[in-house]
């Protein structure tokens, strides 16, 4: 009964999240414009009814600015973590069925974990000319390591399951064993993995473009409104970075949440919770 009330709580959880996710997503799209539309006659006004979130110094409506910031970090994040989620996959595949890719691919995750994960991401930025194409990249290339150990291990298990070894007796394919009989099973690591993955991907790219080494400063992301209201904070305008900041924090911690709700429902030794 436990376990069936827990089935229910996170399949309305995830309803609800999908909700925000594509509401945020949506409304943004609409208000690219009006975030970049500057009136200098309501320049740093405090929040109110007519200017919720309250303006910039520039007189741009800080609602409009947080929500399309959301909104492109929810696709770079979507996109990102997408990427590295596959590429977790295959990795985690290839080194699990043979020693030479398993040795290649573990030195390669031991030397990514090993350099500090914001100094790889911002290398990995600046070497593809930052910008949107530099943070996708950096972003999707340093978030599959951990992914990939957990897939590597799982398929080492199943590796040895009888009816793996009974598909290999009867000569099927490696392929075709891969496909038919491991990926269904590594889908649920896949997808918390995924999930898992989402709300770092969001966070690492407002941190980069906070930094000035992600999205240009023309674009309304989240980590550009951070970086811009830092030299306001001292004159009062508290607004300019609370909003922002805790709007991404809230995004955030949905995923956090309802991947850590979705690990703990795949889990097997929770069933008799």
């Amino acid at each position: 009964m436990k376990t069936l009330n827990r089935r229910k709580n996170t399949v309305f959880f995830l309803v609800f999240v999908l909700i925000v996710l594509v509401g945020v997503t949506a409304t943004g799209s609409f208000l690219d414009d009006a975030a970049r539309a500057a009136d200098f006659s309501r320049a740093g006004r405090r929040p109110s009814l007519s200017a919720i979130f309250g303006t910039d110094w520039m007189g741009r409506d800080m609602f409009a600015r947080t929500i399309a910031g959301l909104s492109l970090s929810i696709r770079i994040g979507l996109l990102t973590a997408v990427i590295s989620s596959f590429i977790a996959l295959i990795l985690g595949i290839a080194a699990a069925l043979g020693r030479r890719a398993d040795s290649v691919i573990s030195w390669c995750v031991d030397l990514m974990m090993g350099i500090p994960h914001i100094l790889l991401l911002l290398l990995i930025s600046i070497a593809c000319g930052k910008g949107f194409v530099g943070v996708t990249v950096g972003v999707a290339l340093s978030h599959w390591t951990s992914l990939a150990r957990v897939i590597r291990g799982e398929v080492i298990q199943l590796k040895q399951a009888p009816y793996i070894l009974a598909a290999q007796k009867l000569g099927v394919s490696r392929q075709k064993i891969v496909s038919d009989h491991m990926i269904p099973h590594l889908l649920p690591q896949f997808l918390t993995g995924l999930i898992l993955t989402f709300p770092h991907a969001i966070l690492h790219e407002a941190s980069v473009t906070f930094l000035g080494f992600g999205l240009p400063s023309e674009q309304p992301a989240i980590g550009v409104i951070l970086s811009e209201s830092m030299s306001y904070l001292t004159t009062g305008q508290w607004w300019l970075a609370l909003f922002p900041g805790v709007s991404l924090v809230l995004i955030v911690l949905l995923f956090a949440l309802l991947g850590e709700r979705i690990r703990k429902l795949l889990d097997p030794s929770s069933v008799h919770e």
